[in-house]
């Protein structure tokens, strides 16, 4: 196997880091290689995609609706970033892989430098073999026999919990040490291996607005990853600046006969703090890289609003000369409200236009003129039937009024 690795007992943390990064690097290249290939099942994913997504675009077309010069240019360059990240390792490599990799490492340096954390300018492996080697060292010596001069000086050491507490809480500091920080450095290594391999599945799903929440949680895994790393070796470092001269001057002591009552119990509560707190900066950046928005522009189904809301909006702009709110800020129910006055006033508009035509045709409607505005004009409403001038009567009241 490329990545075989055996830790040895005085190098086991430099051995497992070694491994872990190894297997990250080839997992994360050669998987990614083995998805982009011509004929593997997500290239043949990808072929269908694009035909789709073209095909969708031709059917718009084909239905009536005007695909705009923007609309074409933000498609063409979706597709040509899909292909460039998707199928060529290069680009890949440069923009995505060696940013996950290697900038969590140069990051740390840039921040642990100036505080003169261990480790920050190289070796943080080699010296947590130091750290491990010193709880080892401190295990084999033992706590020692107090003197009755320490047992007076101790004022406030309280007894051991149990029978052979101090060398289970050095034994268990060791293994807490190793566990929080390895395991950190472990589950970031996988986890980002992991993801880079699948970059090309990933990266396929931005073609479609419905399967853009994948990526864009991929996208967010990977920057979780990135910061993670970064973290877990800065938190390494301040723990590493506490423990190695603590455990220098311990293992000092013991060497020398002194005993050290009452600091098993210490250093396990030390290393289970940073433990915890390593753990905590991992959920805090992830919470932070999963708070990231993808810009929408570079993503399919980008738009400012729904197309209705986009006429509505232009059509209070026009009528009423103001400027139009943003269409995402409305909601559904004033976006029918205002299509509805903006029809309103265009009827009204469009009924005081006819109007003032029926005048200067016609002579007037309110000079009581009649409207000529040829054949094929309307009639004003209530101007079909002029008024009687005079009383109208008939025969039969005509000749009864002779004969009275």
């Amino acid at each position: 196997m490329v990545c075989a690795v055996s830790p040895a007992p005085d190098a086991f943390a430099s051995g497992l880091l070694g491994y872990l990064d190894c297997q990250a690097v080839t997992l994360g290249a050669q998987g990614y290689q083995a998805l982009a290939a011509p004929g593997s099942s997500v290239a043949l994913l990808l072929t269908a995609l694009l035909a789709i997504f073209i095909a969708l675009i031709g059917y718009r077309m084909l239905f009536g609706e005007t695909v705009t010069v923007r609309d074409g240019v933000l498609s063409a360059v979706k597709v040509g970033i899909v292909l460039a990240f998707a199928t060529s390792w290069p680009a890949y490599r440069t923009v995505v892989f060696d940013v996950v990799l290697r900038a969590p490492a140069d990051l740390a340096a840039e921040i642990g430098r100036p505080a003169g954390l261990p480790g920050a300018t190289g070796g943080l492996a080699t010296r947590m073999d130091g750290t491990d080697r010193a709880f080892r060292i401190l295990a084999i010596y033992g706590v020692g026999v107090p003197t009755r001069q320490q047992v007076e000086q101790a004022d406030g050491v309280a007894p051991p919990l149990f029978a052979n507490f101090d060398m289970f809480a050095l034994g268990a500091a060791r293994v807490v040490f190793l566990v929080g920080s390895l395991g950190a450095f472990a589950l970031l290594r996988l986890a980002a291996g992991l993801l880079l391999a699948l970059g090309p599945l990933f990266i396929t799903f931005l073609l479609f607005g419905g399967t853009r929440g994948l990526a864009e949680g991929w996208l967010r895994a990977l920057v979780a990853a990135t910061l993670g790393s970064c973290a877990v070796a800065v938190a390494i470092g301040i723990e590493l600046a506490l423990l190695e001269p603590w455990l220098t001057e311990l293992v000092t002591r013991r060497a020398s006969g002194i005993a050290i009552p009452g600091i098993p119990a210490a250093m396990l509560a030390t290393a289970t703090i940073f433990a915890l707190a390593t753990a905590g900066l991992l959920a805090l950046v992830t919470r932070i890289a999963f708070t990231v928005a993808v810009p929408a522009v570079l993503l399919p189904g980008h738009s400012t609003g729904s197309r209705e809301d986009r006429v509505v909006g232009g059509q209070l702009a026009a009528a009423g000369g103001g400027t139009a709110i943003p269409a995402e800020t409305r909601s559904r129910a004033a976006a029918v409200a205002d299509s509805i006055v903006a029809t309103q006033r265009r009827e009204e508009q469009a009924a005081g236009a006819g109007l003032s035509r029926a005048e200067s045709i016609g002579g007037g409607v309110l000079r009581g003129d009649s409207v000529r505005a040829g054949p094929g004009a309307g009639t004003p409403l209530g101007q079909s039937f002029r008024r009687r001038a005079t009383i109208r009567s008939s025969g039969s009241a005509i000749a009864r009024d002779r004969r009275t």
